[in-house]
């Protein structure tokens, strides 16, 4: 690649990150740190109705507690600011409105009663799945079926419309991934995504994208729950006419539950009496595992291991050597089982490490705390 390497880290403000996304920060940050690229932290803030105050801060407190250090961002600033994207909208409809200059994207103004009545009247005719696609678009309040003069009328007239992407029928959508190799999927198996809402926002298709290319990024590392959404992306770089500069992309595996039965959810740390976060955040009710003694070393030491290896039967690594060592190539495709003893026993190793001086130093925060309260109990 040509290019500088660049990466992002963008989490969504809607509560605190909990380990996964930790991961996600940190394997981002660990190819940057090896190759000498540059990380940036992004938010992407498109809904607003699921924003949670002190989200942002408390992504940034916890990766700054692990270690993880950024280049540009939103707490930084940089050559591509604003980071925050509610701060961007007014730049997104320009390109969701080239779209539709190219024919790719179109008006839908269909209300939510049309919208259920289509799904229902799918489900009736035995289609388990209902989506908006390259069939039922012909057949709905849309500039695809209506004529020209009625969707002029409707944007005057002010009515409520979103654009969609006019997702092409029977075509073949192939990308490498660095994890899972190639990928294909069909086009015809894809819904007509909204790309910008009627609220004047718009969704995470178009602004991911649309910053990605924005911001020069050459690589996406994200969880596997995007990968679905992965071809959309992908023609959507096509239909802008990018494709020379679409980031290669590298889909994580799921954290599974310590019984191996399903992804490890952010309710899962009181079920196993394990912090699954970075840090306290007492407005939320959350416990962090920096306030029950663990180590940052050894926090991203373990959450490293949630999906890679090193191929060798070294498991204690500082971060320099998880630096040097990760690769995209040794990171699984399966699921990768959390075990909370195992991470309990990476904060031992690392304790062990430390100096009598460095403990002494660990503890006089817990003591100094310890003092107070004896000290409040007895008076």
């Amino acid at each position: 690649m040509d290019r500088p390497v660049r990466l992002r880290y963008a989490p969504s403000p809607t509560g605190a990150q909990h380990l996964g996304g930790i991961r996600t920060a940190l394997y981002n940050y660990l190819f940057v740190k090896k190759v000498g690229g540059k990380l940036i932290l992004r938010i992407e803030d498109t809904d607003q109705t699921r924003y949670v105050p002190g989200a942002e801060e408390y992504v940034i407190n916890s990766c700054k507690w692990a270690g993880i250090e950024f280049d540009e961002g939103v707490h930084i600033g940089g050559p591509h600011a604003p980071y925050r994207q509610s701060e961007r909208k007014d730049l997104y409809r320009k390109y969701a409105d080239e779209l539709i200059e190219k024919g790719h994207a179109y008006y839908a103004f269909d209300t939510p009663e049309e919208l259920e009545a289509m799904r229902n009247r799918m489900m009736e005719q035995g289609n388990p799945s209902p989506a908006y696609d390259h069939i039922t678009r012909q057949y709905m309040q849309n500039s695809v079926a209506l004529s020209k003069d009625e969707v002029e009328k409707r944007i005057q007239n002010g009515d409520p419309y979103v654009i969609r992407i006019k997702m092409p029928r029977n075509e073949e959508i192939k990308f490498h991934d660095l994890i899972r190799g190639w990928v294909t999927f069909n086009s015809s198996q894809l819904d007509d995504k909204v790309l910008f809402k009627s609220d004047g926002m718009p969704t995470y298709h178009l602004a991911n994208v649309v910053d990605d290319y924005l911001m020069e990024i050459t690589h996406v590392v994200r969880g596997e729950e995007w990968l679905p959404s992965a071809p959309t992306h992908v023609m959507t770089y096509k239909m802008f006419g990018w494709e020379n500069v679409m980031p290669s992309f590298a889909h994580l595996p799921l954290i599974l539950k310590p019984e191996g039965n399903g992804k490890l959810s952010k309710r899962d740390g009181d079920k196993y009496g394990f912090p699954l976060y970075s840090l306290d955040w007492k407005e939320q009710n959350i416990s962090g595992l920096k306030e029950k003694g663990f180590l940052p070393e050894a926090y991203i030491n373990f959450i490293a291991f949630l999906g890679w290896n090193p191929g060798t039967d070294q498991e204690i690594f500082s971060r320099e050597e998880l630096i040097q060592a990760f690769s995209f190539e040794r990171i699984g495709k399966s699921g990768a089982r959390f075990d909370p003893e195992k991470a309990k026993w990476f904060n031992q190793q690392h304790i062990k490490l430390k100096s009598g001086e460095a403990l002494a130093d660990l503890l006089q925060p817990y003591l100094e705390q310890k003092i107070l309260l004896l000290t409040a109990i007895i008076w």
